[in-house]
């Protein structure tokens, strides 16, 4: 497992972390050329935003901000300072969001995950993401292309076709969700179709439980998991070493507590914000909605970059309670304002035909006092009455749920 795709990925990680912080201050400055991240980073010296704790103090951009951003300031928000036909291709996601494919080589940075899951110069590749107006086929297919490698534009569906690409051009390698690849391989199985051709794999777009990864290994086909984001391309990925993903190169990446801006502590379950270093369209403190945690130390590929431990859920818990919205970002105003709290959970039940909710937050040394003023802070900042139980510390479970809706 020492096989890697350049010298970047093995270097000290506080090389890495170097160059990456001094690359950030540039990049900052172009992306406040856009009037959208002039607005948002307004007052921001990019000169000065050379470390970690530099980055945590700009305001985040929330991707579930973005359709209402893009229909107010058709494409790109604002958030974008080149002209539509400087890029290479234009496509839209549910939202509508609207990205945009760079003319660089490699644009959505996903070679580096092809190559750690097997795929070299050479190979063919049948690629099932979708090519139609939303970016997934062009990720995998121009990702695919920068290794080396010939790509079958096969898109979903269409089991039968897919047999005669299969046996005629004999790929081998899949690029796709999960679910696919299991319907072509049971497909192939109960009509006599030969795709025995397929080695390795690298999937996204759905859940890859360990029982699924065992059976396409059992069926002959190693499989290895992505995380990415039609804004930002590939994110993390897996290795050879199985044991978490990789933060892709020339991103930065934060944790970070639900409804906030600040890093948690490491090997808390927080949100995913990603800072990216194109210049051309970059992102500043993406917050994608998504739930990780830290590993620890060094993987044993030899990859020294950060690891995380997947998609672990959503982060945006919203959810309505007597008719009114209750977000995270609340329930995080509400530690700010009781420092003496640890981990909070709002959880939401219904009681008497009615909804219900109890804050339960963990304290070292819960007093009568302080539960009377948490609970008048949470009226305050819900408008909504609720329960409060004060436990101990380490009594909530660490899987960054802040909300938990059980009714």
């Amino acid at each position: 497992m020492t096989d890697h795709y350049d010298a970047l990925e093995t270097r000290d990680p506080a090389a890495r972390e170097t160059a990456l912080f001094a690359r950030l201050p540039e990049v900052l400055r172009k992306a406040m050329a856009a009037p959208a991240y002039a607005n948002l980073l307004r007052g921001t010296d990019s000169t000065s935003i050379t470390s970690r704790e530099a980055l945590a103090e700009l305001p985040v951009l929330r991707k579930s901000e973005l359709p209402a951003l893009h229909k107010a300031a058709p494409p790109f928000g604002g958030f974008v300072a080149d002209k539509p036909g400087s890029f290479a291709r234009l496509f839209t996601s549910p939202g509508p969001i609207f990205e945009p494919e760079g003319r660089q080589a490699d644009p959505w940075r996903g070679a580096r995950a092809l190559f750690a899951a097997g795929f070299r110069e050479g190979d063919v590749v049948l690629n099932t993401f979708s090519y139609h107006l939303t970016p997934g086929g062009f990720i995998f297919d121009a990702s695919a292309r920068a290794l080396g490698c010939a790509v079958i534009p096969a898109g979903p569906g269409n089991t039968e076709q897919q047999f005669e690409l299969i046996e005629a051009y004999r790929p081998v390698g899949y690029s796709g969700t999960p679910d696919f690849l299991k319907i072509l391989l049971d497909a192939a199985a109960s009509t006599g179709r030969d795709v025995s051709s397929i080695k390795r794999a690298l999937v996204s777009g759905a859940a890859f439980p360990k029982s699924l990864q065992e059976e396409m290994k059992s069926r002959g086909v190693e499989a290895y998991q992505a995380f990415g984001t039609a804004d930002l391309g590939l994110i993390a990925f897996e290795t050879p070493a199985r044991d978490g993903m990789t933060v892709n190169e020339d991103l930065i990446l934060e944790i970070v507590r639900p409804g906030t801006g600040d890093p948690v502590a490491p090997g808390e379950v927080g949100e995913i914000v990603v800072t990216s270093l194109d210049p051309h369209h970059p992102w500043i403190r993406l917050a994608l909605g998504d739930l990780t945690a830290a590993l620890p130390g060094v993987s044993p590929c030899g990859r020294t970059n950060m690891r995380i431990k997947g998609w672990m859920g959503r982060a945006d818990q919203t959810t309505k309670v007597k008719g009114m919205f209750v977000r995270p970002e609340q329930v995080a105003e509400i530690g700010k304002r009781h420092p003496e709290l640890g981990r909070l959970r709002l959880v939401v039940t219904r009681a008497g035909e009615a909804d219900a909710m109890t804050l339960r937050a963990e304290c070292a040394s819960a007093a009568d006092a302080l539960l009377d003023e948490v609970a008048a802070t949470l009226r305050a900042v819900t408008k909504l009455g609720g329960a409060v139980e004060l436990v101990g510390t380490g009594s909530l479970p660490n899987d960054g749920k802040v909300i938990a809706d059980e009714r």
